[in-house]
């Protein structure tokens, strides 16, 4: 098990582990209706991250307290998001959309799943790297071969989900506005332009009036496209879907 070492005793996080942040997840997984929105990203998550202490135990990374600093942080992220609703108060807008519809019957369990996704990797990535850096005295390209080692996992464990969860070929057509959607939102993309966020942050680090504005700017950005991938489905036939969101695509959106 490895742990935060003394240099992220700032973030109050000293001594955590990912076993502690995957205790969590199991805890909120045993909590909740597994039809609900939040399990389905949760349980998404949670396999992410047993298999990230997995590969720390076999020495997959270059730094292993680097890479375990930032899988923490990262997670808490996330968890910060869950424990504000619990306690009533408005979490960040990149994970308002998945609260709000997560028991809509009209959307599938894979669309909560990549929702899920979207809000973490393209918003809280960049500040968890950011956070990261902060904690271990170094700039992004210190924590740049363990980004990418984690990020090459979750794009292998994005392929698994859709894979799982996409509803049968028979209610996917070419044409089906729900395969349009979901295959117009790229992990891989998302996660470039999360480094790039991060490394941005981080040059603006000593201006923190055009820092805040930019963490705004990107939280409300990545909201939209996840309430995008929230269009409720109404079914096979064409006339009955619910036409996909129009506003103009955000990074994470290919094509």
């Amino acid at each position: 098990m490895v742990r935060i070492g003394q240099r992220a005793g700032a973030t109050g996080l000293a001594g955590a582990s990912v076993d502690t942040v995957a205790g969590r997840m199991r805890a909120l997984r045993a909590s909740l209706p597994p039809k609900d929105g939040l399990a389905v990203f949760n349980r998404v998550y949670l396999a992410v991250t047993e298999e990230i202490g997995r590969s720390l135990t076999r020495g997959a990374f270059e730094d292993p307290g680097a890479a375990a600093t930032l899988d923490v942080l990262f997670a808490r992220r996330y968890l910060r998001a869950v424990d504000a609703v619990a306690a009533g108060l408005r979490p960040p807008a990149c994970w308002r959309p998945l609260f709000q519809y997560r028991r809509h019957p009209g959307v599938r369990p894979l669309q909560f799943a990549l929702c899920g996704i979207n809000a973490h990797i393209g918003h809280d990535l960049a500040l968890a790297v950011v956070d990261s850096c902060r904690a271990l005295e170094c700039g992004p390209e210190g924590l740049e071969r363990d980004f990418e080692r984690v990020g090459d996992m979750l794009v292998a464990l994005e392929e698994r989900v859709r894979e799982e969860l996409m509803p049968g070929p028979d209610l996917l057509e070419v044409a089906d506005p729900l395969t349009h959607l979901l295959a117009s939102w790229s992990l891989e993309r998302a996660r470039d332009a999360a480094w790039s966020s991060a490394r941005l942050l981080w040059r603006l680090r000593e201006l923190p009036e055009l820092s805040g504005e930019f963490r705004e700017r990107m939280d409300a950005g990545v909201g939209l496209v996840g309430r995008c991938l929230l269009t409720p489905y109404a079914g096979p036939s064409p006339a009955r879907a619910v036409p996909a969101c129009r506003s103009g695509p955000g990074p994470a959106f290919s094509g």
